[in-house]
This record gives C-alpha cells, sequence and structure tokens, in this order.
C-alpha cells in the first residue's frame, strides 16, 4: 500500500464527523453508554453503515475459542471503532484494539475519546510488526 495514502480515508472522515457531532452536542462528562446510544442515532441520521456490539471470535492454535471481544462499532464492515472515556488513553487500549483488529483481519481501527474539552482519536493500523 502506498504510504501516502490514507487508508479509508472517506469512510474516517464521516465517522469522526459523527463523533465530532455528538461531542459537540454532549460535551464530556457522560458515561461511554451514553457516548455509545447517541453515536448510533448519529450513525442512522447519517446513514452510515455499522454493527454495535459485535462478538469477536478468537482463536489459538486454530482453534475458536470460547471468550470472544465484543467491538463498540464495526463501521462499513471494515472499520472497528472503540469508545472510551478517559482522561488519558493508557497503552492496553491500543494494544486491546490490535488485538481486535488481529481477531477480525480488519485493516483500521479507531481509538475514540469523548472525555477531554475536545474530541480525540487515534487511527490504528492492523500490522503485524505493530506491537
Amino acid at each position: 500500500m502506498d504510504p501516502s495514502k490514507i487508508l479509508y480515508k472517506d469512510e474516517s472522515y464521516k465517522i469522526i464527523g459523527c463523533c465530532m457531532t455528538v461531542h459537540n452536542e454532549l460535551g464530556a462528562g457522560f458515561l461511554e453508554a451514553v457516548y455509545e446510544e447517541a453515536l448510533e442515532k448519529e450513525f442512522q441520521r447519517q446513514q452510515i453503515p455499522y454493527q454495535k456490539q459485535v462478538k469477536l471470535d478468537l482463536y489459538y492454535q486454530g482453534q475458536k475459542l470460547q471468550k470472544k471481544y465484543r467491538a463498540d462499532f464495526i463501521c462499513y464492515d471494515k472499520i472497528i471503532l472503540e469508545l472510551k472515556v478517559v482522561q488519558n488513553i493508557p497503552l492496553a487500549f491500543y494494544k486491546q484494539l490490535r488485538n481486535y483488529l488481529k481477531a477480525t483481519n480488519l485493516e483500521l481501527g479507531m481509538l475514540i475519546n469523548f472525555e477531554s474539552s475536545s474530541l480525540t482519536y487515534k487511527r490504528i493500523l492492523n500490522k503485524p510488526d505493530s506491537d
């Protein structure tokens, strides 16, 4: 892939726009579940295809495990969205999203934080050497 190109640029732009709309309306200080519900309504309003609270299968040595991950959203069938409401995003949340990407074999995840006075987000790519 050409490093000068942004993966799923248009889709990412629309998703972040929805997140900003929700953040501008609600501000900081709500529980994650409130932002999730509001964001779902914004996705519907903007006609962004999504799945909510998606169970992700996990494998060990080729065998499916009973334990599953649960992603907050998968948008456009190709972008995992993980919502957070924290002052500072710990490294564990980035690793969590990378694990979701590995489990699904999807290429892009977005970590969205609604806690600060302005929305913050980070794009995470599914790369084998990104630990």
